[in-house]
């Protein structure tokens, strides 16, 4: 985005000159073009930004991503020039090349390419979003798995027979060969193209296969040659680190990718051993997508006052619960950053650490060398801390030291696996921790779930009768003013409807009544009674609130919460 496309959004009061300065600032950190990291920052949406450009230039909307340019055309502009202008040739007529933009005002990138193509140049306005796609798919060649297979189709990579000893030196070999080496590369880019959160190479005895973890959803992308099986496993795990003589043994280990300036990606690596062979999980810890603004992570705005007040207070527990891939990390490391200042004293023991944070003095656990929780709960207390995030109370000890840590003037930040908030108490009580201790130690619990955005680019009006929604848990009044919407499919979503998360938060400060009940050994459903008398938004009705804010459907809310 020029300066000058910048100052007219300040001017009409689209964005504020902070945020200008601020996003100035980051895309010079980051060499990324400075409309889309504005729209990624969520400063302003996509929508916004491309109406606003259609009414200041009357320049007409194109989408490139579901255009048919033919490649002749898409080669004119080199892939430097349109990722570094986000731009994309779109169409050749006589001697006018017209180009799909997301910021028509940078003339300097309109001078660029006339000079390296000698055409003249015609100028359509295309959402970020779009752009950003259309690039991919017209330049980025290395997830083209097709061409690869097509390659290994003959005998290029000879492997050893499952029943036979394998040999080490002919594995690594193998692991070098340029088709598996090139197979690998795209299974790894596809991944970060499409946004997964998780890569899944399975065996099986007659077929392997590759699945995407999507917006929370497996989908299956590829079933590679079974002769490629352990070829494509020995790969990842010398990227990894990892022995590849040894296949009776869980393994973890860590790959770190560098794809260009200020651009790189960790997977985290885990390998069991199954009956038909190594299955490899590899998790996409994306430091550049990491939002660490807690105000962008979906909280209403009483629920996002209660959670701040809980973290600010000088001591006591903080807990966040919810199933794996729940976003529980992506909440406490919002709120350690949050809380990162020159005056406080942060330590965090997590299994495994997925994210650097400055400032933070962070540990990864080594159960095999007696690094546990609890262990490393008792250094911290040696450490004059202010404020500890435990990654997991997975038993009594760790909990006690715990609750002990939040009694004796220490802010105490960790996770549970339970169902929903009330519940949690139970746990802990389950557990073998003293009631009064649970109620005198706990500030607030935070259950979460990841819901799927409807895709923006193909969300239209959804009409869903008033008996279902009343069903679901809402009161005919608010069933009867309700928008609901659904994705039909496009190429910007994948055809799923879907595009991104966002996060149903249900948070329960542990009030004097909650304490009451706690003590006097009530159920988890007296807590949970009491907690939503007091003004609780469960799950449920948090997800049928975006759902009527036409943010995601009615699918997606029954798929992710339970009925209350």
């Amino acid at each position: 985005m020029s300066s000058r496309l910048g100052e007219l959004l300040v001017k009409r009061g689209l964005i504020t000159k902070d945020q200008l300065e601020q996003a100035v600032h980051r895309a010079e950190e980051e060499t990324a073009a400075l409309c889309t990291l504005m729209v990624k920052e969520g400063m302003l949406s996509d929508a916004d930004l491309t109406a606003f450009l259609q009414r200041e230039y009357r320049l007409p909307l194109v989408d490139p991503a579901v255009m048919d340019v033919p490649s002749e055309i898409a080669r004119l502009v080199p892939p430097t020039i349109a990722i570094r202008h986000h731009l994309v040739p779109i169409s050749l007529a006589g001697s006018t090349l017209t180009l799909a933009m997301s910021d028509p005002s940078n003339l300097g990138a309109i001078n660029e390419v006339k000079f390296l193509t000698g055409y003249d140049i015609k100028v359509a306005v295309s959402t970020t979003t779009s752009v950003t796609q259309a690039i991919q798919d017209f330049y980025d060649q290395g997830s083209d798995y097709q061409e690869v297979l097509a390659e290994v189709e003959g005998n290029d990579v000879e492997l050893v027979a499952e029943e036979e000893e394998l040999d080490v030196r002919e594995l690594a070999r193998s692991t070098e060969d340029a088709p598996v080496v090139r197979l690998v590369n795209a299974i790894l880019t596809s991944a970060i193209k499409r946004h997964a959160s998780d890569v899944h190479l399975e065996p099986f005895e007659k077929m392997f296969r590759v699945r995407f973890r999507v917006d929370g959803v497996l989908e299956e992308i590829m079933k590679p040659p079974l002769k490629l099986k352990n070829a494509i496993t020995s790969r990842l795990k010398v990227m990894a680190s990892l022995d590849i003589a040894e296949r009776r043994l869980p393994q973890d280990g860590r790959i770190k990718l560098k794809f260009g300036p200020g651009q790189d990606m960790d997977f985290r690596v885990s390998v069991l051993p199954t009956i038909f062979g190594e299955k490899i999980v590899l998790r996409l810890l994306d430091k550049a997508n990491l939002q660490l603004d807690m105000t962008k992570l979906g909280f209403d705005e009483e629920a996002l006052k209660e959670f701040q007040e809980s973290i600010y207070k000088p001591y006591g527990m903080v807990l966040v619960t919810g199933p794996t891939g729940s976003g529980k990390t992506t909440t406490l490391y919002s709120a350690l950053a949050e809380l990162n200042k020159i005056t406080s004293n942060i330590s965090t023991a997590e299994d495994p650490v997925e994210y650097n944070l400055v400032g933070i003095n962070q540990i990864q656990i080594n159960e095999d060398i007696g690094l546990n929780f609890a262990n490393a709960l008792r250094s911290f207390l040696r450490q004059d801390p202010d404020i500890i995030m435990v990654g997991e109370i997975r038993d009594f000890e760790t909990a006690e030291i715990a609750i002990k840590a939040a009694l004796t003037g220490h802010l105490v930040l960790s996770t549970l696996h339970t169902n929903d908030a009330p519940s949690t108490i139970n746990r802990m009580l389950n557990m073998g921790v003293e009631p009064f201790l649970v109620a005198s130690s706990v500030n607030l619990v935070l259950a979460q779930r990841l819901a799927r955005l409807i895709c923006d680019v193909c969300k239209e009006p959804a009409e869903i009768p008033m008996q279902a929604l009343v069903e679901l848990g809402m009161s005919r009044e608010e069933a009867s003013s309700a928008k609901c919407s659904r994705g039909t499919g496009c190429s910007n979503c994948g055809g799923s409807g879907y595009r991104g998360r966002v996060a149903l938060y249900e948070v329960m400060p542990v009030s004097e009544e909650i304490r009451e009940i706690i003590l006097n050994g009530g159920s988890s459903t007296d807590i949970k009674n009491k907690a939503i008398e007091l003004g609780m938004l469960t799950l449920r009705t948090a997800g049928l609130m975006k759902m009527a804010e036409s943010k995601t459907t009615m699918e997606e809310i029954l798929r992710v919460t339970m009925a209350d």
